[in-house]
């Protein structure tokens, strides 16, 4: 009987070890979980704000698996320099016509292919592929003066076409798909809109970002318009509703007379379906300041649907970045420094500065560097799911206002995640981002500041609580943003992988490697 007993307490264990986390041992946020029928639910502030949903972020907006079309030319590394060789391959990809999305492939057969220039794509549908990631696959030595390993960039070119209307809802919180306007004859399903949102006096103010002063300078924090384009989904009457929700609020409080401005656009000029996969890039040691010359190891602008999977960089500074780009996943992207870099200043090794973007898997080891930042006015979802970051670094997004970047199930053990103000810190930052969420991650310390206006949320994490004042001053503590279930792990396990599964079903986690 005992041995009956025994037998089904192990089968049991191990029956349990082999479920979700979710299922079993974890406590519930209250500002997103499972609500009836197993739904995720969320908590909302005052003017209806809330969580954002983020799962449309990564290729082709989320869920759906990255491709893997057919070689077409195969490249064997030479003596001397290869940039050429491999820069002729691929132009002569750019010249062959588009089948199923795609041009071709350029496989690197396993080898050192020194390369003391940037290999440019600017070509839809272009893949470069290596033999493998590791020391005795392919590897791209980057040689001569400083440069960036591979540059993706298309162009962007944007024209309003004469349809302009004004969003006339007195609020629209964030995470909202629905709006009106003044007007919508003229638009259609399926049309794109670019949504411009005044930078006023009133919202600076209303910010605390008119009184950044440094070194007896003045310091201007945002000019300008922040602007996110979205497709119409709907149309019925003046309602409008569009296929991605929006990653900020819109105050009419705050946003003067002329209000939020929506015009119909035709863009063009960005390149489509890129890939980068299955190599290393190396560079020459490099400690210096982020004002001197670098390698970098790629960069991904103005582009839609692109993707970098299984590479490692070594050595590189400022590694990657992805600006001025949508749909992108990067996927097992790993860097690696064995100096740390110098001065203040500290380069960032992930640039997330586009929408729907998606780090997956991604490992970083340094000291004296972010991990992950963002630039200015930047419109997620963006998501950094189940990374590791070791050394002294941060994950921080860092400049004039960042909207929608969640860390989900990130592990810092010996640095921090800031949602903060970085005030006059690089000639005026100021409110670096809002509405973020950390979601059961893990790290040294956590500096969550409240915007006002906005929130920002560490959930179900573990680390250090840590209270600033703004940069450079001593008191006040700035107010300190939305701390739930710290120190015990929430469910869903994953945020991300929760919102993508309730919005395109379980087949979406599978495709993405889950």
């Amino acid at each position: 009987m005992k041995k009956h007993f025994y037998a089904l307490c192990a089968a049991a264990f191990l029956m349990m070890s082999a479920l979700p986390r979710e299922t079993y041992a974890q406590a519930k946020s209250e500002w997103a979980y499972f609500g009836p029928g197993g739904k995720l639910a969320y908590k909302t502030l005052e003017k209806g704000d809330r969580i954002p949903d983020f799962s449309y972020a990564g290729y082709m907006g989320g869920g759906v698996p990255i491709p893997s079309p057919v070689v077409t030319i195969t490249l064997d590394a030479q003596s001397g320099g290869n940039a050429a060789a491999i820069q002729q391959a691929v132009d002569e990809l750019s010249k062959r016509s588009l089948v199923n999305g795609f041009r071709g492939v350029l496989l690197l057969k396993p080898g050192v292919y020194n390369c003391d220039k940037t290999i440019n794509i600017t070509a839809s549908g272009i893949v470069i592929r290596g033999s493998g990631n590791g020391e005795k696959g392919t590897v791209l030595n980057l040689t001569g003066a400083p440069h960036t390993g591979i540059s993706v960039r298309g162009g962007a070119n944007v024209r309003e076409t004469g349809f302009t209307a004004v969003l006339t809802d007195a609020y629209v919180p964030v995470n909202a798909s629905v709006f009106h306007l003044s007007d919508t004859k003229g638009l259609a399903v399926g049309d794109v809109v670019r949504i411009s949102r005044p930078v006023t006096p009133a919202w600076v103010h209303f910010m605390g970002m008119d009184s950044l002063v440094r070194d007896g300078k003045k310091q201007i924090w945002i000019t300008g318009d922040i602007t996110v384009d979205r497709v119409i989904a709907k149309i019925e009457g003046k309602k409008v509703t569009v296929t991605l929700p929006l990653t900020d609020n819109y105050d009419a409080a705050y946003l003067g007379n002329g209000g939020v401005r929506v015009s119909k656009i035709i863009s063009g000029g960005e390149i489509e379906q890129v890939g980068l996969e299955n190599f290393r890039i190396v560079s020459p040691t490099q400690s210096g300041t982020i004002s001197e010359g670098h390698h970098k190891a790629f960069t991904i602008r103005n582009a839609v649907d692109a993707w970098a999977r299984n590479i490692e960089a070594l050595n590189t500074m400022n590694s990657i970045s992805v600006s001025d780009a949508k749909r992108v996943t990067l996927d097992r992207v790993n860097i690696r420094h064995e100096t740390p870099s110098k001065g203040a200043a500290k380069p960032a090794d992930l640039n997330g500065s586009g929408s729907q973007i998606l780090f997956n898997r991604c490992n970083i080891q340094g000291d004296n560097v972010f991990y992950f930042a963002t630039g200015a006015k930047v419109s997620g979802p963006i998501v950094l799911l189940h990374c590791t970051f070791t050394g002294n670094g941060w994950i921080q997004p860092h400049q004039r206002w960042a909207t929608a970047v969640l860390v989900d199930n990130c592990n810092v053990p010996t640095g921090g995640i800031d949602f903060m103000n970085r005030g006059v810190m690089g000639s005026g930052h100021g409110w670096s981002i809002g509405w973020a969420v950390a979601w059961n991650c893990k790290a040294k310390t956590f500096l969550n500041q409240q915007p006002p206006g906005s929130a920002n949320w560490v959930i179900g994490s573990e680390g250090e609580r840590t209270k600033r004042a703004i940069p450079f001053d001593t008191v006040p503590y700035l107010p300190e943003g939305i701390f739930d279930s710290h120190g015990k792990p929430v469910a869903p396990s994953s945020l991300y992988l929760a919102q993508l599964a309730e919005r395109l079903g379980k087949g979406a986690v599978k495709n993405i490697g889950y």
